[in-house]
């Protein structure tokens, strides 16, 4: 034996003592850097018998052992990891990537086994102990390890093939364990059930059976396993983009003889097969179903329909032509048209003539008189309409008739019906505004050659709407009908009561001698109002707002009559409900500025008329100036300058009070913002929210969106709402309010002192400012009541921690009291009169003018 140190040049061979080296010798390369060791392992192998030559080349470093195995093939690497230069599971990597294919045995020592058990997950065939080399054991541990490897690589080998051959096949293949778990899918079956492989490892072959199959597939193929028979059958793949794939399948069992090991299932695809058998169905029942189609259709109509050779005898009957005639389709056929359709004319009683005859001589599709009655077997009466159309065979030739008729009793009673639905409320069955209008104007013309009068009464439900709002709808139908039933006992036959439409009603008097006559019937109403309605074991109260008009006092049509009775009824529930009110011409004058201030708010809005003036308020103690009210003004082209109280509360029963809120919450925010651009010491601007904008779903949303828009910082908004829009449902407010908080908006309650609050509540809502009302600061130095309550509050904010505002401060007399009761703000006349925006610009740009003392 002769042992080498590393060189550039290649490393020494060490062969067996005395033995001619076999053609082909196992190449062994032994890197190991201790001599002793690396000849007890030469000399180990140069014991080896002739079942195996060993050709042992020895190096003592990873760099020599690299570069020698890029110069030629070696079977077996023993490698040491612990080298002069290298060290570790690195070694073993850098030897593995050179030598993939040679059979790697790490020689570790009894302390680092760890290292070694590491190279071997990461592609080590194994490891020896060093020490427990011996010349017996080596070599056969070595061949029993070449062999292992040789058996793998021919079963890779051999799999390849296998792959290759399934691949290649056009029927899938399905394999599984003996737990029927897959093992194995092929190419054709991937494509045929749309699963990868992956999809497939380790489930059951019935996954992917289409849902419509799965029972009664796997029914079969429980009953072929119970009886260990051959099992085939043919169901749907549903692929998961929803595509259907037909296949049959064939199951066998892998055995050795001795017990199974799995299924091998191959799967065809016989989609093309099964459209074809489908096709051919499809076309034998073609005809078959189109005859039951026609015998369905023909059964299902609502018509009847009779059909007749050429000589006028029944040939078919439907099941609704059996029902009208009283035969049945056996008894009719072969029997003359005029015993099985008998008609008469209905206001003769003569026989009708033969409608079949009339369209098969005039070629045409002819009609009953619309007088026809059909009498049936038993004698019972229905009037029909109908049609008679002859038929021709293929040739042209006439080959008898078919005539559908219909009852129309039914049809001609529902006509009836559909005439009084049209003027009639249907939750009532009181008359509705058309029948209404049509017997004012009959009352009109009455009274007017009777020269008598008429009074028309229009009235209102006072608060229906919360009723129907808090106990539902069914509840507010219930209490309408029975609102219904009252007002019609309360009045004449010949008076008319009816119902316009959600909760208000219109009462006709006709023919009156004068108008206190209706006064009287008002009074009476009112009275029948007061008693409670007892409505599903609840008593509800209810009452009544009622405007009157008289004809011809208050108009001489129909339409100014009702208008009028309109305007008076909103006039009664302006004057606090449950009364009534006639007419007068200066009711209408204020309709009609109403009106025109209607209009003109929806003109301000979408032309941009509205504009904002700003109140400062003040520290009281300092002077300064900590903040501002936004407050709307109406640029009118014909009024001029508009202030809040002549039209917000029009705004608020038109509707219009939301969009208007919107525009000056979103103008206050883009001026304040415009400000702090501008480089302005700016102070927060409080609005005012109205209840409406309150309660509108989407608020919340509203007001980020507008912060979002504008970019204003929330804490330059402050926003104003009064006790009663935050105790009508206190729950909800405080989460809005919360929600507010959370955006970083200021929140301040306004007119504080007019309203009903709970402290309780009070405490919950996370409120910054409260705002005294300026009817309790107006008389505090006058009226000891006043200046109790505005001290009281004063207190409350205190304790509450909360900033107080006193509203309408106008003289230095209620700004002495006002300091002595140590309150935090103050807005009015005494400090700053509303600017425009232009002034409160200039104001925030010269601070010291906006100190007040």
């Amino acid at each position: 034996m002769t042992a080498a140190k590393d060189s550039a040049m290649a490393a020494p061979t060490l062969s067996a003592n005395g033995l001619a080296v076999p053609t082909v010798p196992t190449t062994v390369l032994l890197v190991e850097d201790d001599p002793l060791a690396a000849q007890i392992i030469v000399d180990a192998l140069a014991g080896a018998t002739d079942r195996r030559v060993f050709l042992v080349e020895w190096v003592t470093r990873c760099a020599a052992a690299l570069a020698r195995l890029g110069t030629g093939s070696v079977d077996v690497v023993l490698l040491v990891l612990t080298l002069p230069d290298g060290q570790g599971i690195e070694v073993f990597d850098q030897i593995f990537a050179a030598a993939p294919q040679a059979l790697i045995l790490v020689l570790s020592s009894a302390s680092d086994e760890e290292t070694a058990r590491q190279a071997v997950q990461r592609g080590a065939h194994d490891y020896l102990v060093k020490g427990h080399v011996d010349a017996h054991w080596l070599p056969r541990a070595l061949h029993y390890l070449i062999e292992r490897k040789a058996i793998r690589d021919a079963l890779k080998v051999s799999e390849a093939r296998f792959r290759a051959m399934s691949n290649a096949s056009p029927l899938g293949i399905f394999v599984s364990d003996a737990k029927g778990a897959c093992v194995y899918t092929n190419a054709a079956y991937q494509k045929i059930s749309g699963l990868s492989f992956e999809q497939t490892l380790g489930t059951n072959w019935s996954v992917a059976i289409h849902p419509a199959d799965r029972q009664r597939v796997l029914t079969e193929w429980r009953a072929a396993i119970q009886g260990e028979e051959p099992f085939q059958t043919e169901f749907r793949f549903l692929q998961e983009d929803g595509s259907i794939v037909w296949t049959r399948l064939n199951s066998a069992a892998m055995d050795d003889g001795l017990e199974a090991h799995g299924r091998v299932k191959t799967v065809e695809d016989i989609t093309e097969r099964k459209a074809t058998e489908m096709a051919l169905h499809s076309t034998e029942d073609a005809l078959f179903d189109e005859r039951e189609r026609a015998q369905v259709t023909l059964n299902s109509i609502g018509d009847a329909v009779l059909s007749t050779d050429p000589d006028g005898n029944v040939t078919y009957l439907n099941s609704v032509a059996e029902a009208m005639t009283g035969w049945s389709w056996k008894e009719a056929v072969g029997q003359p048209l005029g015993e099985v359709f008998h008609i008469i004319d209905g206001v003769t009683r003569e026989i009708a003539a033969d409608p079949v005859r009339r369209a098969i001589k005039e070629d045409r599709t002819v009609g009953l008189a619309a007088d026809s009655v059909l009498i049936r077997r038993d004698g019972f009466e229905s009037a029909i309409e109908d049609s008679v159309a002859p038929i021709h065979n293929r040739d042209g030739r006439d080959a008898g008739a078919v005539i559908v008729f219909h009852d129309v009793s039914k049809s001609r009673a529902m006509a009836l019906k559909m005439a009084h639905l049209a003027q009639h409320d249907f939750l009532t069955d009181l008359p509705n505004r058309v029948l209404l209008t049509e017997r004012l104007a009959q009352a009109i013309g009455l009274a007017k050659r009777h020269r008598k009068q008429v009074a028309l009464l229009f009235l209102d439900l006072d608060h229906f709407k919360h009723i129907n709002d808090s106990l539902g709808h069914t509840i507010g139908d219930l209490l309408l009908q029975s609102v219904a039933d009252r007002l019609t006992t309360c009045v004449r036959a010949s008076d008319t009561v009816c119902r316009q439409g959600g909760d208000e009603f219109v009462i006709l008097l006709s023919e009156i001698e004068q108008p206190q006559d209706t006064a009287q019937i008002t009074e009476k109403l009112l009275a029948a109002f007061a008693l409670p309605h007892l409505i599903s074991g609840q008593e509800l109260h209810i009452s009544l707002s009622i405007g009157i008009s008289v004809y011809p006092d208050d108009g001489n049509d129909v339409d100014t009559v009702m208008q009028n009775a309109d305007t008076a009824m909103y006039h009664a529930k302006a004057s606090g409900r449950n009364n009534y009110q006639f007419f007068t011409a200066e009711m209408n004058a204020r309709a009609v500025r109403r009106q025109v201030v209607e209009s003109g708010l929806r003109r301000a809005l979408k032309l941009g008329e509205f504009l904002l003036h700003f109140q400062p308020q003040v520290d009281i103690a300092s002077g300064e100036m900590t903040g501002a009210e936004a407050l709307i003004r109406w640029q009118d082209p014909a009024l001029g300058l508009t202030y809040p109280g002549q039209f917000v509360a029009i705004a608020e029963e038109c509707g219009l009070i939301v969009p208007i809120g919107q525009w000056v919450l979103r103008e206050a925010c883009r001026q304040t913002q415009a400000w702090l651009a501008a480089g302005l010491v700016a102070v927060p601007v409080a609005i005012n929210i109205s209840a409406a904008e309150f309660r509108k779903s989407g608020f919340l949303e509203g007001v980020r969106q507008v912060l979002h828009d504008t970019g204003l910082p929330p804490r330059y908004l402050e926003l104003e709402l009064t006790e009663s829009i935050l105790m009508h449902d206190a729950e909800s407010s405080a989460k809005v309010l919360n929600a507010l908080k959370d955006m970083g908006v200021r929140l301040a309650i306004d007119d504080f002192g007019t309203g009903y609050s709970s402290l309780t509540y009070l405490k919950r809502f996370p409120i910054d400012t409260l705002k005294i009302d300026q009817s309790f600061v107006r008389d505090l130095t006058t009226d000891s009541d006043d200046a109790i309550i505005v001290s009281a509050v004063i207190g409350i904010g205190r304790n509450l921690k909360q900033r107080v505002i006193a509203e309408g401060v106008e003289t230095s007399e209620q700004l002495e009291f006002l300091q002595a009761q140590q309150c935090d703000g103050g807005q009015g006349f005494l400090f700053r009169r509303p600017l425009s925006a232009e002034e409160f610009a200039n104001l925030l740009e010269h601070p010291a003018k906006s100190r007040t003392h």
